[in-house]
């Protein structure tokens, strides 16, 4: 755990039980870790890969992680594990007999390589697009606690659409008759792939870089495209583990055995950034504000690209400012409840803005203007820019992520959170609110 970076396979010596209740004996698991853990293994940012890629984190997405980049082994003890069912070194659909897995059985093996590195709390995790619902799965499964979560590109569950482009590439996969013979499908792999091609960019940006001018009537420069990104695909992954993982990313339903998405949600308690890429065709923004409208404590930022889905892995240098913000940059400046309460008794000018749900300022209020966390992006306008603005919740989780919206996309810089929330009010000022 000492080196700068380091690759293993871990062998995991116990029945390895999955969601169906199948058993998988024999699990290997790996995964690089990068940097060194702090005396309190608390500077551990957990990376979560997508479809196809692995677990060198570092050499997929270069300009957020990287030795110069914003998680850099400097500061940082990274950790990303190669899926199961992935073939760059965990058990793969190619070992006999291999059951169907899910998204929960995915992340299930990595929570063993949590425990054992002996990480008790995550700093970030983070992930995008099948990462992305590794990451929320996580969050809610992980018995310890992931301080900061961030979510792009992702949604609460497997939307139909995608299942459909799935299907699509499993017929594709299947429609090859060397499929599930040792080393075959190679050529149904090529075709899911350029199936995949067409979600991840946008019909735009196709048009704008793969026309053709000239006279030809064959040999189109985005035919040459589309078969040079299948073949390239084909060199380095197999045709089981691709139907394979489809169908696990079809599985992805953070609501399932849970009383449904939104109880699921709002059970987990991660301080979270949902980004969307305005132009993705897969993964389209409408999912990820789902997302935001029902975490217990998140805000959304939406990054421009001409990418498509595939801006999740291109915009690096958005995507570090808009993380860079939520981790680093704009903390919210803090007032304490007896600051607020002389404030009231002297009549100052300020705006008090309670960002609870309507029924919890029933239980327990001590006024302002009520907007919900959720609903801060809609209702913005409402509060002034030009006034000193006191934000409040429960504890100070949700008033911190309603200041830190403001600050990035409003420009208020003018805003405090009250320190400890209606709960602190409670203790030191007003022991006839209620505590709930």
């Amino acid at each position: 755990m000492n080196s700068v970076k380091e690759f293993r396979v871990f062998e995991y010596k116990e029945p390895f039980e999955l969601e169906s209740g199948e058993i998988l004996d024999g699990l290997k698991i790996a995964y690089h870790t990068y940097g060194t853990p702090n005396r309190e293994i608390s500077n551990v940012v957990w990376a979560f890969h997508a479809l196809t890629a692995n677990s060198d984190v570092f050499a997929w997405w270069p300009g957020l992680f990287g030795p110069n980049d914003f998680f850099n082994c400097k500061d940082n003890f990274i950790v990303c594990v190669n899926v199961l069912g992935s073939p760059y070194g965990s058990s793969t659909p190619e070992d006999v007999n291999f059951p169907q897995f899910t998204v929960r059985d995915v992340v299930n093996a990595q929570l063993i390589i949590a425990e054992e590195l002996n990480i008790k709390t995550i700093k970030v995790a983070i992930g995008g697009s099948f990462g992305g619902s590794q990451a929320l799965e996580f969050a809610y499964a992980f018995k310890g606690k992931v301080e900061n979560l961030i979510l792009i590109a992702t949604g609460a569950l497997e939307s139909a659409w995608s299942i459909a482009i799935h299907e699509s590439q499993r017929l594709a996969l299947q429609a090859d008759q060397t499929f599930g013979q040792p080393g075959g499908g190679k050529e149904g792999l090529k075709a899911a792939r350029a199936i995949g091609m067409l979600t991840y960019r946008t019909a735009d940006a196709f048009i704008e870089t793969q026309t053709d001018f000239d006279d030809r009537t064959d040999n189109f420069r985005v035919s040459s495209y589309i078969q040079h990104q299948a073949n390239k695909l084909e060199k380095r992954f197999n045709a089981l583990s691709y139907y394979y993982l489809t169908k696990c990313l079809d599985s992805h339903n953070i609501g399932r055995g849970r009383g449904g998405l939104i109880k699921a949600l709002s059970s987990i308690s991660a301080r979270t950034l949902v980004i969307g890429i305005d132009s993705d065709q897969l993964l389209p923004t409408q999912l990820q504000k789902f997302l935001v409208n029902n975490l217990q404590n998140a805000i959304y930022h939406e990054v421009h690209s001409e990418y498509g889905h595939d801006g999740f892995l291109t915009e690096t240098e958005k995507l570090t400012d808009v993380i860079r913000t939520f981790i680093v940059d704009r903390k919210a400046k803090k007032i304490t409840v007896e600051d607020l309460s002389r404030m009231m008794k002297k009549s100052e000018d300020f705006q008090l803005i309670d960002v609870r749900e309507p029924f919890e300022r029933d239980i327990a209020s001590i006024g302002g203007l009520n907007i919900p966390l959720k609903d801060i992006p809609e209702h913005a306008d409402k509060i002034s820019p030009d006034k000193k603005i006191v934000v409040y919740c429960r504890s100070g989780k949700r008033s911190a992520s309603a200041i830190e919206y403001l600050l990035e996309t409003r420009g208020h810089n003018n805003l405090f959170n009250l320190e400890g929330g209606i709960l602190d009010w409670s203790k030191k000022i007003d022991s006839s609110i209620k505590e709930y």
